[in-house]
């Protein structure tokens, strides 16, 4: 069963870490690419954006096909135009195009991201899915590891096009995968009808779902807050502290292993402490790590102070990221693919707010970076207080008052 599990998760992490390298493997290439169509900066990362935008809203698309027509046939689809949409970056004629191309790039890989994480619903559920899915988050967090690296070596010995040359050919991999490896999970009678009002309850019903958005806006808060570090962080440790870019990649690369560490910690945890209890121990670690960030900009404390802290966040990101996903979707087996589009979409909307923020005062103050990650824990605090607690005692005391009911009848 271990084995299976293992085989079946590097599968399903292959298909989660195409968003990291649909993203991340051209960034070493940026200035050759604006070489190239003799376009300004701002162009250039305008198609950043709209990978990013593709991979946010694609996910809301992608989650209610999966739930209508299955997770296979989606994928499948997704996964072929991946391959076409990479070749067309590669020979774009336009900076227009290419930003067009990207943003529909970043759609069909947002399909490997939901469709993904809804295969995981589909199949497991309690104990078995933390476990599951901290497997997953501690193989696909090496994506964002190697992804920049393998992209800086592409380069390096072929061209920018051969980097979405790579991309097509990895979207082909993928597709032969979806084909002969992938089963489908969803069966004909728990597909969710596919027509519009249907689509559009089913996410009224998760909108107005307490517990599942404050679990929601748990996790897609504190991700807000691992969007700010990825754009802080360059600036903060080069700038302030003077670190050489050798070694901020190796700082960046420890961050990637603390996320593991901590998924690694639910996994062990998992069916020997309750998951309220784990999701409680990272939301704790979050706030502590976060506050000490805070306190290190404003006393201007040493590099160390800022690392161990942010080393700390990234834990804590560890733990909340699977518990999270288990908590929110534990309940919505009829339409996990929705399900999984809102937590994903979150992640990817609130992080697409602050990450420009954290350069407000300039690229040589660390302040923004400080308020900001900060509040994304408070905020996720007083989003589960409110949300999730709140549901708790109002469901505790109506099931109260029926019994008080029933037992007056009697």
């Amino acid at each position: 069963m271990k084995n299976y599990s293992l085989r079946f998760a590097l599968l399903l992490a292959a298909f989660s870490a195409l968003g990291p390298f649909t993203v991340d493997m051209y960034l070493s290439s940026l200035p050759k690419v604006m070489d190239f169509f003799g376009t300004t900066a701002s162009m250039i990362q305008a198609s950043l954006t709209a990978s990013l935008l593709g991979l946010g809203l694609g996910q809301m698309i992608m989650g209610p096909l999966s739930d209508i027509y299955g997770r296979r046939l989606p994928l499948l689809i997704s996964m072929i135009l991946y391959i076409l949409t990479s070749y067309g970056c590669a020979y774009a004629p336009s900076i227009e195009w290419f930003i067009a191309l990207r943003f529909i790039q970043g759609a069909a890989a947002s399909a490997g991201l939901v469709i993904s994480r809804a295969i995981v619903r589909d199949r497991y559920s309690g104990v078995e899915m933390t476990k599951f899915i901290s497997l997953l988050t501690m193989i696909s967090n090496v994506a964002p590891l190697i992804s920049p690296t393998a992209g800086s070596m592409v380069d390096y010995y072929s061209s920018w096009v051969g980097v979405f040359i790579f991309l097509s050919l990895l979207g082909l991999l993928l597709t032969g995968m979806t084909f002969w490896g992938v089963k489908e999970s969803l069966p004909v009678q728990q597909r969710v009808p596919s027509n519009l009002s249907t689509l559009i309850g089913n996410y009224n019903g998760l909108f107005r779902n307490r517990s599942f958005m404050g679990y929601a806006l748990v996790n897609g808060l504190l991700f807000a807050g691992v969007f700010a570090y990825v754009a802080g962080t360059p600036f903060i440790y080069q700038n302030i502290y003077g670190v050489s870019p050798q070694m901020f990649s190796i700082l960046f690369a420890l961050n990637g292993l603390a996320i593991i560490l901590g998924s690694q910690c639910v996994k062990l945890l998992a069916g020997r402490v309750t998951e309220r209890r784990i999701f409680l121990i990272g939301l704790s670690v979050a706030f502590i790590a976060t506050a000490a960030i805070l306190l290190t900009v404003l006393t201007h404390g040493p590099l160390s102070g800022m690392f161990i802290s942010i080393f700390l966040f990234a834990v804590s990101i560890g733990i909340i990221g699977p518990i999270s996903f288990t908590l929110a979707m534990e309940s919505q087996g009829h339409m996990a693919g929705s399900a999984s589009a809102v937590l994903g979409t979150l992640q990817f909307a609130l992080g697409a707010v602050a990450s420009p923020l954290v350069g407000i005062a300039g690229e040589n103050s660390a302040m923004p970076f400080g308020i900001i990650i900060f509040v994304t824990s408070l905020l996720s605090i007083i989003s589960y207080i409110v949300l999730v607690q709140r549901d708790k005692k109002i469901t505790s005391d109506n099931k109260g008052k029926r019994i008080r009911t029933n037992s007056d009848s009697m």
